[in-house]
């Protein structure tokens, strides 16, 4: 897209500097929804930058969020297995950088605030679902191939969002029994959600990068073009419907 606006936006949450990235088509001044989008345990990566610029292609003003601080990007799965569980431990911290992206893209002059939504990918895709679950006003939360389980269970009505999870049916992060669980937590809260499995894929089917870095650290990770291409479409028709 000739068009194409893309910046480094620095922000603040709790006395720590994020890096996000924002796109948007640059042709007009209209406002327009927002979307988040919500990095792997590698970090916000050129990946998530692709991802970013799709959806700014799309229509929307997209934010890749910094969940890591600083920008930082792991080099290897140790890394970013620490990165990602510095996190997942603290979830008060990893809500407050959630907290202040949001607010961060919905104020922005480009944005319609009261449209925006979330997207995420593995640890992104939790994260999503995070938001979701403590009420934040998204009209859209959507996890890929993201982890389940839950740090916060949601009272009857609060998950404003309509959720939609695309989960690779030969994933072996994902358990049977947390598929079983969030389905429950979803019932219990009335959460207006969607759970698709995508047969054979595996977990990072969306990634291109999945099958190399699967090879190279021994991880049962692969890239499925077919599961991408629907799961992607899935998200472009919910986003018609509420945004």
């Amino acid at each position: 897209m000739s068009n194409l606006h893309t910046e480094t936006i620095s922000y603040d949450a709790e006395g720590t500097t994020l890096k996000g990235y924002l796109a948007y088509d640059a042709s007009h001044e209209r406002r327009r929804p927002g979307v988040l989008v919500i990095h792997e345990w590698w970090g916000l990566n050129d990946y998530i930058r692709r991802r970013t610029d799709k959806l700014a292609e799309l229509g929307y003003c997209a934010f890749a969020v910094d969940m890591f601080g600083d920008g930082k990007r792991a080099k290897d799965p140790t890394e970013a297995g620490a990165m990602m569980n510095a996190v997942l431990e603290d979830m008060q911290t990893g809500t407050a950088r959630l907290r202040a992206a949001y607010q961060t893209l919905a104020g922005h002059r480009r944005v319609d605030g009261t449209k925006l939504a979330a997207i995420g990918y593995c640890f992104g895709g939790a994260m999503a679902l995070h938001m979701a679950r403590i009420g934040m006003d998204l009209k859209a939360a959507v996890s890929f191939h993201g982890s389940l389980g839950s740090f916060h269970k949601p009272a009857r009505g609060a998950v404003l969002a309509r959720v939609l999870v695309c989960h690779g049916g030969a994933d072996e992060f994902v358990s049977k029994q947390e598929i079983e669980a969030f389905k429950q937590e979803m019932e219990a809260a009335g959460a207006d959600y969607r759970f698709i499995v995508h047969e054979g894929a595996r977990h990072g089917f969306t990634s291109p990068e999945a099958d190399e870095n699967g090879a190279k650290y021994g991880l049962p990770l692969a890239y499925d073009a077919t599961a991408d291409r629907e799961s992607w479409e899935e998200m472009q028709r919910l986003f018609a419907a509420v945004l």
